[in-house]
């Protein structure tokens, strides 16, 4: 089946490299396309060139994997803070020092381009950032007679804002059991997923608070639903359904909550704990295979795609936080559409946590949430004496 998939993602399995054509990859849903290709296209024009799109919704980076150890990797690869660091350390990427000059990082919020750098060198140009916030209907909320959350709230405040909402019919939060979405509250505790070392730190005493104060979310207060209650449905989706009141995601839900949403709603930081409200400094951005037969041009994509003019393309339908500042702060993003409190997402971006990404990163994760497994289900309670250990 993958064969067959990479025939059809490549130029063509037996032609060879058209130097007048770049191969693109990227994930994103249709309505992230539909942005994309009329930009692709102006490109084409300007540059006399032809980009094939290789368009991967779904086990992206699988796929990508395949390409590379077939010898036709993409010429310009859309890549985020996870995965750029294995193909980096690789050798498969070029690196793009050179055109980041200081003066050109200035465009850029500091903590993407770190984000998207290995021992001190650029592989991509950022697109956004991708920080964590909490949805909430705020219909609900008016139903229960609740004040909205404030910047300043607390992970108490929270629980019981969480309780208040919970009915019958609604739990007053979503749950995901993805490191990605409760790593921020080990920060916020004082604890950490991985040391600098690349070693799990799940079994200090506060990175164990924090995992047992999320666990008990829907296993103790059962303000969150469990698998079964959730039915196989995404968090999103019973967002949608006001199934829960609450939600933990990212900017990528907007444009989804704009269009199909028939309630109120807005977003807030998470909540504080002892070291304050911390998320995580994830982004996104493009990258040139180190195999590439024509980096020259494949910069110049690049150089296009992070224009301010393309950024916002992207910004204006509220997929992206843009990484560009001069986006960031303009009437493209602060505009009148849903979330009222956009500017949430560059508050918090100034105390955003660079998330640590350990040697086989991936791995360890996956075996984590094996580990995890009998916890989330409720089976197993985290005590003074629980050890994890991958």
């Amino acid at each position: 089946m993958f064969i067959i998939t990479l025939c059809i993602f490549s130029v063509g399995c037996n032609h060879q490299h058209n130097t007048d054509m770049l191969k693109f990859s990227t994930w994103g849903s249709q309505s992230e396309i539909k942005i994309l290709k009329p930009l692709l296209s102006e490109f084409e024009k300007k540059y006399n060139a032809k980009i094939e799109l290789i368009h991967i919704p779904q086990n992206y980076f699988q796929k990508l994997h395949l390409l590379f150890a077939s010898k036709q990797a993409p010429d310009v690869i859309f890549l985020n803070n996870y995965y750029l660091p294995i193909y980096a350390k690789a050798g498969l990427l070029t690196t793009l020092s050179e055109f980041l000059t200081p003066k050109e990082k200035l465009n850029y919020f500091s903590n993407a381009i770190d984000a998207l750098s290995v021992n001190g060198n650029n592989y991509a140009i950022p697109r956004d950032i991708s920080n964590l916030v909490i949805y909430y209907n705020k219909d609900l909320f008016d139903k229960k007679h609740l004040p909205y959350p404030q910047m300043n709230w607390t992970y108490d405040e929270f629980l019981n804002t969480a309780k208040e909402l919970t009915d019958e019919k609604t739990f007053g939060i979503g749950f995901e059991e993805e490191p990605l979405f409760w790593e921020p509250i080990l920060w916020s505790y004082g604890g950490k997923l991985f040391n600098s070392n690349g070693e799990l730190n799940l079994n200090n005493k506060e990175s164990k608070d924090a995992l047992k104060y999320y666990i008990e979310l829907r296993t103790i207060n059962k303000v969150a639903p469990s698998r079964l209650q959730s039915a196989n449905r995404t968090m999103a989706q019973m967002f949608l359904d006001q199934k829960i009141a609450m939600q933990i995601s990212g900017r990528w839900l907007v444009p989804k909550y704009r269009s199909e949403a028939n309630f109120d709603w807005d977003i807030i930081n998470l909540p504080q704990g002892k070291y304050g409200s911390i998320a995580g400094s994830d982004a996104s951005g493009w990258a040139i295979s180190q195999s590439s037969q024509n980096k020259k041009l494949a910069l110049e994509l690049i150089k296009f795609l992070s224009s301010r003019y393309a950024i916002n393309k992207m910004t204006e339908c509220g997929l992206i936080t843009p990484a560009r500042k001069d986006v960031a702060y303009s009437k493209i993003y602060l505009n009148s559409q849903k979330p009222k409190n956009a500017n949430i997402f560059l508050k918090i971006n100034d105390n955003a946590m660079v998330n640590e990404i350990p040697e086989n990163y991936y791995k360890k994760i996956n075996e984590l949430n094996k580990i995890l497994e009998p916890y989330f289900i409720g089976k197993e309670k985290i005590t003074p004496s629980t050890r994890f250990e991958l």
